[in-house]
């Protein structure tokens, strides 16, 4: 794409030629001449797009102590107010859609429709994460003893970590933090190494919507570079639930921690053709499992079981229609798949 459309969206959303990849709640970004970069490249083009300064060895314990201190002002937040602040989160996502979702396309590889669809959908849980902010519900029961009554009321965690692929870099954190936001808890982002510059994007729109209501910045940014940094934050006790999305052979790992959490791991997924399959609807069906996201889904389909009687029709639709796929630059129209 044009030099100057890049320029313009990655300018938008505050990205440097060298950025802070860590955010910690009490001290602001965290940089420094002596750390190690990461940089970012196009899957696409397999040219740099910018730098990260990545976070040290110590730097874990520090962004998760002022989560914890975040958490213990934002618990006090009435969870309606919380709700509000995701909602404004919400508009500034909409403002940025554009540019956000062009920083997706070039960062992850996936099409231009694709990565705006996937900032849709981190506009779709945060509306979803203000109607529940006022829907925290729980139950009453009546006691057995005389003038006394029973009820639940369920209460925030504390500092939450979530882990996210490369696949969906912002969409998968939007699903995690809004609800938890929402619920009364802070959140360390540990993104992948891939994609930090949207992390890095998505940090810096939170932030501002935070700071111009005058709140706790409730949601930080560990960035390191290699996988032992990674296990500090999920070794770390201040964090009382890892939320991890990616390979099944890292969250065996993460499931041994001396504490919760949420997994959701790679697949192998397959789609059934029978005998009374319309293949009309079953190609597009199987193609689009199979490309959406140049087949970087966790939900990609990667197998297909065939009635015999309707293998060799079914091969030649097939070959027909990935035919017609066009692969190249993502942020380009007409572009079916990124390379």
């Amino acid at each position: 794409m044009e030099v100057e459309k890049l320029m313009g969206f990655l300018e938008q959303l505050g990205i440097r030629d060298l950025n802070p990849g860590s955010y910690a709640a009490d001290q602001g970004w965290i940089s420094g001449n002596d750390r190690e970069t990461l940089t970012s490249y196009s899957p696409a083009t397999g040219k740099a797009i910018a730098n990260v300064a990545c976070a040290s060895e110590n730097d874990c314990t520090t962004i998760a102590t002022g989560a914890r201190d975040t958490f213990l002002a934002w618990r006090e937040v009435p969870a309606p107010q919380r709700g509000e602040l995701v909602r404004e989160i919400a508009l500034a996502l909409r403002e940025h859609k554009d540019a956000l979702g062009s920083l997706v396309s070039l960062e992850c590889g996936k099409i231009k429709a694709e990565g705006d669809g996937e900032v849709q959908e981190m506009i779709d849980i945060a509306d979803f994460a203000v109607g529940l902010s006022r829907m925290l519900y729980g139950k009453t029961m009546h006691s057995e003893r005389p003038k006394h009554r029973m009820y639940e009321q369920w209460h925030p965690l504390g500092p939450i970590g979530v882990i996210t692929a490369f696949n969906f870099p912002v969409a998968v954190w939007s699903w995690n933090a809004f609800i938890a936001a929402v619920c009364g808890n802070s959140l360390i982002w540990k993104p992948s190494e891939k994609t930090p510059l949207c992390a890095i994007a998505v940090q810096t729109i939170c932030n501002n919507v935070l700071e111009r209501n005058g709140h706790p910045r409730i949601f930080s940014l560990y960035q390191p570079t290699d996988r032992e940094a990674s296990q500090r934050l999920v070794d770390d006790p201040q964090l009382p639930l890892i939320s991890f999305t990616g390979s099944s052979g890292v969250g065996r790992r993460v499931a041994k921690r001396y504490g919760r959490s949420i997994l959701e791991c790679s697949g192998n997924n397959a789609i059934i053709v029978d005998a009374t399959a319309n293949l009309d609807l079953a190609v597009p069906a199987i193609v689009f499992g199979a490309v959406g996201t140049a087949g970087q889904r966790c939900t990609t389909t990667r197998r297909v079981f065939v009635e015999r009687s309707l293998l060799d029709e079914l091969g030649q639709r097939l070959t027909h229609t990935y035919r017609q796929v066009n692969i190249g630059d993502p942020l380009q129209p007409g572009t079916l798949m990124g390379r």
